[in-house]
This record gives structure tokens, C-alpha cells and sequence, in this order.
């Protein structure tokens, strides 16, 4: 395909600088990128109807104005926006015949998808906790798991996500890009737009492993501190049927979080000098995959939710 870059000189440091980057997709190859568009177009389109029909079910049915609802229902908002910053561009480009993404629109992509992740994880560390109580102190979850607390816990997560966006972004737009502007992704994923640069990208790696290992980790040890206490619990119990139904409160949630951690802990937690298509493909997991199996997870192996789409459909 022709390059259209735009470049423009600067004349105090005699660099051409890149105002825009050309998205080779995932394969590279017009015939694969064919089948890729329709995989996308069919996976996001089941993704948007998904978590719209969890979110639909929720907000219908009063005996799931709950907080284990009320978090799932804003997982299900993050796995509606999460790929709609990044898909849609991918598809227009692919039938309008262009590569091409403005730097502006590929700093806002950056923002969106680096708040989008980790809200994710943010909400699944609550949903944990939520668990927890549930389970550990169940006399006491009506008066631990208020409705101002639940809010609470949200609205400090996208605080808390948002600014750290921001934090990123800040440090990717420093940075200088010169004549190389083509991005073997999709979208403008973090790394390998800093691989691009022709700047010194220390500073953004030492971001990443200090603050973007302390807010990825951070939800990461909640779970994993809120199941340790779940499953001493569980293992307490003495009747088979408490085990069971102890653990079907938690097998939808930990089957999401295995996917989502699964597919990210491999990625971001190395320098981005040493991105490989093998990241790529996992990039896709979290970002496309795992917001449109999400509500197939809570759905199938739930009977609330089951039990309320079932009623909206018999409704209609």
C-alpha cells in the first residue's frame, strides 16, 4: 500500500516528525485481513449485544439490584467501551481501503484503552471482594456491602484509572517520532508505538514496572488475597452442598479473571523493546475476546441472569 505519511521539519533539531501511523493489522496480508475484519465485525457486534442484554437483564429485574449486579453490570459497561475504542476505527479503515490513524486519534486510543484495562481489573478485585463478604460474612454483607460504599469503590476506581491514563499518555507524547510510523497492530497499542519512537523510552519503561506494575498489581492482590480467605472458608464447610454452592457464586467470576490475567501478564511486564507477534495475539485476547465471552461466562452459569433474560424474552 502507498505510505501517505505526512511528515513535517522541524528546523531546530532537523528531524522530520510523524503526524500520523499506518495500522498494518495483525497478519500484514490483504487475503488474511479479509478473514481478520470478519472475525472482528461478527466478534464485536456479539460483544456490544452481550453485555447490553447483562446489562439490560440487571436493570429490568429488581431482585438483581444487588452489589454482586450492580458491579457486574458496570464490568459489562467497560466490556461494551473497552472495544469500541479500538475495533470500529480497525473496521472503517479496512472499508475505506486506508492504514492510516492521525497522531491525535492514536494518543486518545492510548488513554481510552490503558483506563479501559485496567478498570477491568479494578472491578474484578471488587466483584472479589464482594465475594468475600458474601461468603466469610454473610449475617454482615447487607451492612459491609451498602450501596454508597459500592459506588464508592467504583468511582475511586476510575479516579484512580484515569489518572494513571493520563500518566501515560503524558509520557507518550514527549516522546519524538520520526520517519518509521508503521504499527504491526490493529490499534495503537502502547508498546509497540513506543518501539516506534527515535526517543529515549526509559522513563516510559520505568512507569510501566513502578506505577503500572503498583496499579496492576494492586487489584491483582486483592483477588488473589479475597480467595485465599474464600477458600479457607469453603474448605471449613461440611456439607458437599455448601461447598457447592459456595463455590458457584465464584466460578464465573474466577474464570474471567483467569482470562483477562491470563492474557496480560505476559504482555506489559517486560520492556516494550521486546514486543513480539506472540503479544499481539494475546493483546487480542483481553481486548476483544475476553469482553465478548464475558457475558456468555455469567449468563451460562447463572441462574439469576439466566432467569431474567429468560423473562425479558418471554416478555417481548
Amino acid at each position: 500500500m502507498h505510505d501517505k505519511t505526512v511528515l513535517h521539519r522541524h528546523g531546530w533539531d532537523n528531524q522530520t516528525m510523524v503526524t500520523e501511523f499506518l495500522l498494518l493489522g495483525l497478519t500484514g496480508q490483504s487475503k488474511k485481513e479479509e478473514i481478520v475484519f470478519g472475525m472482528f465485525l461478527w466478534m464485536y457486534l456479539v460483544t456490544i449485544s452481550g453485555n447490553l442484554l447483562i446489562m439490560l437483564a440487571i436493570s429490568c429485574d429488581p431482585h438483581l439490584h444487588t452489589p454482586m449486579y450492580f458491579f457486574l453490570a458496570n464490568l459489562s459497561t467497560v466490556d461494551i467501551s473497552a472495544p469500541s475504542v479500538t475495533v470500529p476505527k480497525a473496521l472503517v479503515n479496512h472499508i475505506v481501503g486506508s492504514k492510516s490513524i492521525s497522531y491525535s486519534e492514536c494518543m486518545t486510543q492510548i488513554y481510552f484503552f490503558i483506563a479501559f484495562s485496567n478498570m477491568d481489573g479494578f472491578l474484578l478485585s471488587v466483584m472479589a471482594y464482594d465475594r468475600y463478604v458474601a461468603i466469610c460474612h454473610p449475617l454482615h454483607y447487607t451492612m459491609m456491602m451498602r450501596p454508597r460504599l459500592c459506588v464508592l469503590l467504583v468511582a475511586i476506581s476510575w479516579v484512580i484509572t484515569n489518572l494513571h491514563a493520563l500518566l501515560h499518555t503524558l509520557l507518550m507524547v514527549r516522546l519524538t517520532f520520526c520517519s518509521h510510523n508503521a504499527v504491526h497492530h490493529f490499534f495503537c497499542d502502547p508498546y509497540p508505538i513506543m518501539k516506534l519512537s527515535c526517543a529515549d523510552t526509559f522513563i516510559n519503561d520505568l512507569m510501566v514496572f513502578t506505577i503500572g506494575g503498583l496499579v496492576f498489581l494492586t487489584p491483582f492482590t486483592c483477588i488473589i488475597v479475597s480467595y485465599a480467605y474464600i477458600f479457607s472458608k469453603v474448605l471449613k464447610l461440611q456439607s458437599a452442598h455448601g461447598i457447592r454452592k459456595a463455590l458457584s457464586t465464584c466460578g464465573s467470576h474466577l474464570t474471567v479473571v483467569s482470562l483477562f490475567y491470563g492474557s496480560i501478564l505476559g504482555i506489559y511486564m517486560h520492556p516494550s523493546s521486546t514486543y513480539t507477534v506472540q503479544d499481539t495475539v494475546a493483546t487480542v485476547i483481553f481486548t476483544v475476546v475476553t469482553p465478548m465471552v464475558n457475558p456468555f461466562i455469567y449468563s451460562l452459569r447463572n441462574r439469576d441472569i439466566k432467569g431474567a433474560l429468560r423473562k425479558i424474552i418471554l416478555r417481548s
